[in-house]
């Protein structure tokens, strides 16, 4: 956590860091009031048929994620969820702290970061800063700027 708090304050992006419990699923957020702070996102880690191409997404906590149509959509092969080694390898993060801040982990430069359409502009937009124990509220574009000055690439879709 203290990598990305560090990051972003070099970077001089607002933002808004509550300290909480380990929460693991939206309903945990939830009953800690999280949602009531801002626009809280859920993440998913996936891997193509073949494990060889790796895919954090994100999107807002209500979507519903259909995994075979998400692989048409991004143009995969079957997509499953990757193993808890893989996000530990590619994203350097434990099970229930996938973030799109996991890109300062991905040395490689080869997750691709798939984002629902409608984060676009949104404003106060809440992701775990590579703990599940802090939500970091911030507009989305500033997220969409670190990726891409790491270099990864990123994909928009309709969820």
């Amino acid at each position: 956590m203290n990598e990305i708090i560090e990051l972003l304050n070099n970077k001089n992006i607002e933002y808004n860091l509550i300290n909480h419990e380990e929460v693991h699923t939206i309903n945990d957020m939830e009953k800690l009031g999280l949602l009531d702070k801002g626009y809280v996102c859920k993440n998913l880690f996936l891997r193509n048929a073949n494990g060889k191409i790796h895919y954090a997404l994100s999107c807002g906590h209500e979507k519903n994620i259909d995994i075979k149509s998400l692989a048409n959509k991004i143009g995969s092969t079957r997509l499953s969820f990757a193993s808890d080694e893989r996000l530990k390898k590619y994203l350097g993060l434990e099970p229930g702290y996938v973030s799109p801040f996991g890109v300062v982990n991905n040395k490689d430069k080869n997750v691709i970061f798939v984002f629902d359409k409608e984060l676009i502009g949104k404003k106060n937009v809440g992701f775990h800063p590579n703990t599940n124990k802090a939500t970091v509220f911030l507009d989305f574009d500033e997220v969409v700027k670190i990726i891409k000055e790491h270099g990864n690439e990123i994909m928009y879709i309709n969820i």
